[in-house]
């Protein structure tokens, strides 16, 4: 009899006591609710993500794997709220204050459709992917590299956009704000803040330039106003160059659109000024076989041109201290290093067989003669 008692109070304790005007069993019910419920959106996130990775290792369906990964985190918010919206069925929302009954149930159900809407949001934040999926395979199909960095650009400038459509929603149909008088507000001060965002403004239309006119690509070799490296990124507000030093110079883009862009990646050669100096007591017969040599290196390297551009050879100046042969080639292609190997090869052949032919490369001297008033001459020679 004791227990049957016992068990009869903690029944009549389970139904009839009340802890913020819910019973007990109204508690344990939510918790219940709220329980199953996270563990169908983890378990349903689960299976999204695994199909998702199924579908993506097919090709050509990465675009149904994007829908079902992004639904994969929203759906246990998704959940959530469902279980919450479920619970206001049993649960009692209502309360006194002040003799007055008042109901709970608006914010409980403004609090069910903020995480409806919250999770919508995130769903659309993340299909963003699915749109940046489509642009890059259209970009792949373009010569140009400068588009693939639009595509995060647009990714960026959509997300911003969902976030900033899903706080207005909110603002207007959960707490009923009133936007219309919200946004009259923010005109007051627009002036102001049109002067702040100048600046930013100004570099977001110099990435708009740079968009268009495309005076360079990603990984390409630039020098802008004082830097000289290779293209990293191309931002909403800035360009990133990566330096030869290994520096990260980080340039805003109105200053980019508003300078001279040298780029050298897009030379279609690299051109070398070659200044061969030899001595003044060269001999005619001697100079004329240095040309002969030079004519002779060139022709065997003439499928290393640039088209419609000959390599010359010329007798060109009298200098101080040597006689000079200037000579101009046309490296194609245009790869740094590459020319660079093609230079060492050519100056190797050329001193080895300017050394055969006895023909000596001149250095600075100087002659100095010194009068004395004996018959002999000292000559004293410094170089």
């Amino acid at each position: 009899m004791r227990a049957h008692h016992l068990a009869a109070g903690w029944t009549d304790w389970f139904v009839e006591e009340t802890f913020l005007n819910n019973e007990p069993w109204r508690w344990l019910a939510l918790f219940g609710v709220l329980l199953v419920s996270f563990v169908v959106g983890k378990g349903a996130a689960f299976a999204l993500t695994r199909w998702g990775g199924r579908l993506r290792k097919h090709k050509g369906i990465s675009a149904a794997a994007t829908v079902l990964e992004s639904l994969a985190g929203p759906v246990t918010m998704f959940a959530l709220a469902g279980g919450l919206y479920f619970a206001a069925t049993f649960m009692n929302l209502s309360y006194r204050s002040d003799g007055v009954v008042q109901s709970f149930q608006p914010f409980w159900l403004n609090a069910c459709r903020t995480i409806t809407v919250l999770a919508m949001a995130w769903f659309i934040f993340r299909l963003v992917d699915l749109i940046e999926v489509v642009l890059n395979r259209w970009t792949s199909k373009t010569e140009t590299q400068l588009d693939d960095q639009l595509v995060p650009m647009i990714r960026k400038a959509m997300r911003v956009f969902v976030v900033i459509v899903a706080a207005l929603f909110i603002a207007q149909n959960v707490f009923r704000w009133d936007i219309g008088a919200l946004i009259a507000g923010l005109g007051v001060g627009g002036l102001a803040m049109a002067l702040a965002a100048k600046e930013a403004l100004s570099n977001i239309f110099g990435s708009i330039t740079i968009l268009t006119d495309r005076p360079f690509q990603l990984d390409d070799w630039v020098r802008i106003a004082d830097y000289e490296g290779i293209i990293e990124e191309v931002g909403f507000r800035s360009t990133r160059v990566r330096t030869f030093f290994g520096h990260l110079i980080v340039i805003p883009n109105n200053t980019v659109a508003s300078v001279a862009v040298d780029n050298v990646s897009a030379r279609g050669f690299i051109r070398r000024n070659l200044n061969i100096t030899v001595t003044y007591d060269t001999p005619p017969e001697k100079m004329e076989e240095a040309f002969a040599i030079l004519h002779d290196m060139l022709d065997a390297r003439k499928d290393h041109w640039a088209p419609d551009r000959e390599p010359k050879v010329v007798f060109s100046d009298f200098n101080a201290a040597s006689l000079n042969i200037l000579v101009v080639y046309w490296y194609a292609p245009p790869d740094y290093w590459e020319a660079q190997a093609f230079n060492h090869e050519f100056n190797m052949e050329l001193l080895r067989r300017f050394n055969e032919a006895g023909i000596e490369f001149a250095f600075p001297t100087q002659t100095l003669y010194v009068k004395q008033d004996s018959p002999f001459e000292a000559q004293i020679t410094n170089g």
